[in-house]
C-alpha cells in the first residue's frame, strides 16, 4: 500500500509541475501565454534544488517528448479508427499532426520535468 501511495505522488509531482525533492516549488514559470516558449526555473523556489544542471543535460529529455508524441499520434489515430472508421487517410494524416502540434508545447515541459524525476541530483 505505501508503494502505491508513493508512485500516485511521484505522477502526481510529474503532472503538477512540481520539484522532484520538495513537491512545492514549481519547475516552470507559471505564465499565461501559451505561444512563448515555457521558461524553467534554474532553482527551486522553496528548497533550491537546481533544474538547471549541466549543458546538454536535457538531451535525454527529447527521447520522452518524441515518445509522448508518437503515443499520441497512435491513440489519435485510434480513436478516429473506431469513431469515424471511412475518414480518409488524408485528413486522418491532418488530424494526427494537429494533435501533436497542440500538445507539443505541454510535451516539452512534461518530458523536462520526467526527465528530473527519473534522474534526480
Amino acid at each position: 500500500m505505501k508503494n502505491t501511495s508513493k508512485t500516485i505522488h511521484f505522477i502526481s509531482n510529474i503532472f503538477n509541475d512540481k520539484c522532484p525533492r520538495c513537491a512545492k516549488g514549481y519547475v516552470f514559470k507559471q505564465d499565461d501565454s501559451i505561444f512563448q516558449i515555457p521558461i524553467m526555473h534554474a532553482t527551486c523556489e522553496t528548497c533550491n534544488y537546481h533544474f538547471d544542471r549541466e549543458p546538454g543535460y536535457f538531451l535525454g529529455a527529447m527521447y520522452i517528448s518524441y515518445a509522448l508524441a508518437v503515443l499520441q499520434g497512435i491513440l489519435t489515430y485510434i480513436l478516429l479508427y473506431i469513431t469515424v472508421p471511412s475518414l480518409s487517410t488524408f485528413y486522418e494524416i491532418l488530424i494526427i499532426i494537429l494533435v501533436i502540434i497542440l500538445f507539443a508545447r505541454k510535451n516539452y515541459k512534461l518530458s523536462r520535468i520526467i526527465y528530473i524525476h527519473i534522474f534526480p541530483w
